[in-house]
């Protein structure tokens, strides 16, 4: 079926259904309000807002002072140090990079003045009356108070901020400061520490605030939000997937994820990367967004099994996206680094290994893939510095493999792999979460869409580019790499991957009845890649009926054990496919 023919039915808003606090959800400042002041029951009250960066100070600050009229406010970025002083600290690990920094693994601590706190704290003791609220960042490092309220917000969310330079890194007046930058620091330094502060503080929070909707605030009880994220890995859920666009962007997501259509092109997708998409919990008439991260946070034994997690920790190390160049562009010619200089330049546990799962194709469709053979690398890296440098246009096709890619082909890509999708392939990318790590070696002599060269890292690129991933090799190791498990007839299950130096492992399973799935007590991350829809179901019915649609990513926790996939509706009596990716051992 041509893409332009499908009827999309694709879930672009996937919720968790959480039963049993309806009654403990608040919408609007008015309603939040009157729930704080119900809890007021003494002579002196702290209420403690303790924020993720990134939350809208002058809107929560006004309606909190309005609506309680606190005798004291104190506010948690009065103990942190400035923002010179904090860029000094991290000057290491923010790099004069536009992209790289090296990730940042001390404790929010780092970067508050002790005596300020101490200040604080006994100002806090000497107040006798009134309510006092405890304002901002780790607030309640200088008080847990009566009342601890959580303000979560979304990294999607904070990116879009970034972009409309409506927002600044904490404590840095950098509104108008290149976005990639502002991204690099979040990315590499305040996420991790503002998210290690809220690790600690899970079980204590008695309120979580969404927001992530300017004025428009949605408030669940402590209890209602660690329920939430305990009933997620209790059954298979989606994330909920944002779309952007680029300049090699197609128009295939458009029409099979139902997308704006006066929008130019959409580019990418994330449709199953808990480190970065947001989770929707239903309560009753009331819908909660948190980052999805938090469940990984909160209960990574329970999502990732035991081993997964004597691995990685609280990480969740498999990533799901879309990449659509249908009637678009090639992708940039580009390289990830190999895990060695991952640990030594930036940091980082682990690498970008990934693969391109083709969902859909036109005729001309291919993936450019490792070096020819005979090529000489000294050649070809001059010929690429001196593209970046605008001197000449480099000739991808006299250096690198050129594969036709078709629908349902699987190209492997261990890092150290040239690669890049051609135009009019529709990309299901299934790799390590470690996303952003992207050595730009060749953009085709493009801009950005705002204006500005993407950046190209050859400088980086030429260190960890193998040089013995030739024409053969890559057809014999990483090019539809299928090797048959079982076919019974009734089901069909296929290895397709990734390569043995990459840790992730796939399977395709064609079926046309009930099939039973084991997670074997590791996380599963699934996509349906052929049919219109199908429903999962616990063996024990311990989660309720979750229905998947075509070219949606889920995640089946570890703690499921068996489930079953079933045809549904017009995928009845046909056969359908899924790719199913889990951690290797």
């Amino acid at each position: 079926m041509d893409y332009k023919e499908r009827i999309s039915n694709y879930d672009k808003e996937p919720e968790v259904i959480i039963k049993g606090f309806e009654n403990k959800v608040w919408t609007g400042y008015e309603q939040i309000i009157n729930e704080i002041k119900s809890k007021i029951d003494k002579k002196k009250y702290i209420l403690t807002l303790d924020c993720y960066p990134g939350v809208r100070d002058e809107e929560v600050m006004s309606a909190f002072i309005n609506g309680l009229n606190p005798s004291c406010v104190i506010k948690s970025e009065d103990v942190f140090y400035d923002g010179e002083n904090i860029t000094n600290l991290i000057e290491k690990n923010l790099t004069d990079d536009r992209v790289f920094g090296m990730m940042y693994y001390g404790e929010i601590d780092d970067f508050i003045n002790k005596e300020k706190l101490n200040e604080a704290k006994e100002k806090l003791e000497e107040i006798e009356e009134g309510i006092v609220i405890v304002y901002g960042v780790a607030a309640s490092k200088i008080a847990k108070g009566d009342t601890l309220i959580y303000l979560d917000l979304a990294r999607w969310e904070i990116q879009q901020r970034y972009r409309k330079k409506e927002l600044g890194n904490y404590k840095i007046k950098n509104l108008e400061e290149d976005t990639l930058k502002k991204y690099k620091r979040a990315f590499f330094i305040e996420w991790r520490v503002a998210d290690r502060h809220k690790k600690e503080l899970y079980d204590g929070i008695e309120y979580l605030l969404d927001t992530n909707i300017y004025d428009n605030p949605k408030m669940v009880s402590g209890d209602g939000f660690r329920a939430g994220l305990i009933e997620a890995t209790k059954r298979p859920f989606r994330v909920v997937p944002y779309f952007d666009t680029g300049i090699w962007g197609g128009q295939w997501m458009k029409e099979v994820c139902d997308l704006d259509r006066s929008k130019e092109n959409f580019a990418w997708c994330f449709d199953g990367v808990p480190e970065e998409n947001s989770l929707f919990l239903r309560y009753g008439e009331v819908r909660i967004e948190v980052p999805s991260l938090n469940v990984v946070l909160y209960r990574p034994k329970e999502l990732l099994g035991e081993k997964v997690y004597d691995r990685f920790g609280a990480e969740f190390p498999i990533r799901f996206d879309f990449l659509d160049t249908i009637e678009g562009g090639n992708l940039s010619l580009q390289v990830h680094p190999v895990t060695q200089y991952m640990q030594e330049n930036f940091g980082m546990k682990y690498t970008q290994d990934e693969s391109y799962y083709i969902l859909d194709a036109k005729e001309d469709a291919c993936v450019y893939l490792g070096v020819k053979d005979g090529i000489e690398k000294d050649e070809m890296i001059n010929d690429l510095q001196r593209a970046e440098n605008g001197e000449i246009s480099f000739d991808a096709e006299k250096y690198i493999n050129k594969f036709p890619a078709e629908k349902h082909d699987h190209f492997l890509i261990p890092a150290g792999t040239i690669h890049c999708s051609g135009k009019n392939s529709m990309v299901l990318e299934i790799s390590a979460t470690p996303y952003i790590f992207t050595f730009k070696l060749w953009d085709w002599g493009r801009l950005g869409l705002d204006g500005i060269p993407r950046p190209i890292h050859v400088n980086h690129g030429k260190n960890v580019i193998d040089w013995d991933r030739r024409t053969e090799w890559v057809k014999n190791n990483l090019v539809n790499k299928i090797e048959l498990i079982k076919d019974d007839g009734k089901v069909k299950e296929e290895k397709t991957g990734l390569h043995e130096l990459e840790f992730i492992e796939t399977r395709r399973i064609w079926f046309s009845e009930k099939t039973l799935f084991d997670t074997d007590k590791g996380v599963n991350v699934l996509n349906l890649i052929e049919g219109d829809e199908a429903v999962v179901e616990s063996v024990d019915n311990t989660f309720e009926p979750f229905i998947v649609h075509y070219a949606e990513t889920f995640i089946m926790p570890a703690n499921v054990s068996k489930y079953t996939i079933t045809p549904i509706g017009k995928s009845v009596g046909k056969k359908i496919a899924v790719i199913k990716a889990y951690v290797r051992f």
